[in-house]
């Protein structure tokens, strides 16, 4: 559910759960983890992550979102090993971007997404907290007040206020998007990872 592709040093992560709008299970979020891992110790330079169809990921599969996935540490390994990954990181999002899956995204250097894609994040209204590193990286990207209309009062954003307030970077046509994705990671293919993860640790 989750495919792996490589191509002289850029790995693309992509959630192949279209039927189910890429709905993440537990074993998923494993995948996910043990790629990024993978990754990493390949000294990748560059990291895509992205989804098959018209949503990127509507977070949490239902059935195990009941039975606990929704609070489960997974999603919070899993975009702790992203932002501490020292290779450039991008989230092509091809679509809609929902609950839980927000950390994955959060954790990327750069996001892309398509016009139609959607931005929310119900945790108020579910019930739940938010990852635990979530509310901070959405607050340095769009500032608090912007991020307590996504959290605590249950903001729908479309892709255009979405880039307006910087929570994305770039709108691009679904048959662009990966290609700009890749076009942006040329640089960082052709550099030595240690200088990559020298700038990062330049920028806050």
């Amino acid at each position: 559910m989750i495919r792996i592709d490589q191509t002289d040093g850029l790995w693309t992560l992509t959630l192949a759960r279209p039927d189910k709008a890429n709905s993440l299970t537990a074993a998923m979020l494993e995948q996910l983890c043990e790629a990024v891992d993978a990754a990493t110790q390949a000294q990748a330079r560059a990291l895509i992550l992205t989804g098959e169809g018209r949503v990127f990921s509507a977070g949490a599969d239902l059935d195990e979102a009941r039975a606990g996935l929704a609070t489960s540490p997974l999603w919070e390994d899993l975009s702790g090993r992203i932002a501490r990954a020292e290779c450039l990181t991008i989230a092509a999002l091809n679509g809609t971007l929902a609950g839980g899956a927000f950390g994955m995204a959060l954790a990327c250097d750069i996001r892309l997404a398509v016009p139609d894609a959607r931005f929310f994040y119900p945790v108020m209204k579910l019930g739940f907290l938010p990852q635990p590193s979530d509310p901070a990286r959405m607050a340095a990207l769009i500032g608090p007040a912007r991020a307590k209309m996504i959290l605590m009062a249950g903001a729908r954003i479309p892709a255009e206020e979405a880039l307006n307030w910087g929570l994305i970077d770039r709108i691009l046509p679904s048959d662009q998007l990966l290609g700009e994705a890749h076009a942006l990671c040329s640089d960082a293919a052709s550099a030595h990872i240690a200088h990559i993860a020298a700038i990062k640790r330049l920028i806050p």
